[in-house]
């Protein structure tokens, strides 16, 4: 067969050509665009109702997802520089200053000079903001939970896998910064 003809047959979920090693994926129906389609469509409900949870308790506080964003990703690692969780947010400095410093004003989120560089500022959450993190986070772990114990380890590994693959390598690196341990400790002031 020519390249066409395997195209054509990868689309119709059709075996491999005749005398060709297997392609990992190749035969699977889940490539076709229909199922891809639906891929989409599930990353975008899954995410819509997964954050629906957590945006009823932030309307109340007068907050939005952004601000929970700051509270997850400053609860994940305290003492996390600002240059870093803007590279994870991937906002501008100004977008993230309209976010932190109500967070700041308000005894939720705490600033701190660097220890080797002064003009670094290393945030963390101060018990206040730690309890609203931990509020926010009981409500989507509900749903997470609900649905890990419904799909099963297997599945959990596969969407694991499949969320890493839909991030680049820079995503990767970042996603590796929140699994390290924190340089502080983990202290919360």
């Amino acid at each position: 067969m020519n390249a066409e003809a395997d195209t054509a047959a990868l689309r119709r979920g059709a075996a491999e050509p005749q005398g060709a090693a297997p392609v990992a994926g190749r035969n699977l129906l889940f490539l076709r665009e229909e199922e891809l389609r639906l891929a989409q469509d599930l990353l975008f409900f899954g995410y819509r109702d997964f954050t629906a949870v957590a945006d009823q308790l932030l309307v109340e506080l007068n907050m939005g997802r952004a601000h929970h964003r700051v509270l997850h990703f400053v609860g994940r690692r305290p003492g996390i520089t600002v240059g870093d969780l803007l590279a994870i947010l991937s906002i501008t400095k100004q977008s993230l200053g309209r976010v932190l410093q109500p967070l700041v004003e308000d005894g939720y989120v705490v600033q701190t000079p660097g220890a080797s560089d002064r003009r670094q500022r290393l945030l963390a959450l101060t018990d206040k903001g730690a309890a609203l993190e931990r509020r926010l986070f009981e409500r989507q772990r509900e749903t997470i939970m609900r649905a890990y114990r419904e799909a099963g380890p297997t599945a959990v590994e596969g969407f694991r896998r499949v969320m890493r693959g839909l991030m680049g390598n820079e995503a990767r690196d970042l996603l590796k910064l929140l699994e390290d341990e924190p340089q502080d400790g983990g202290r919360r002031r």
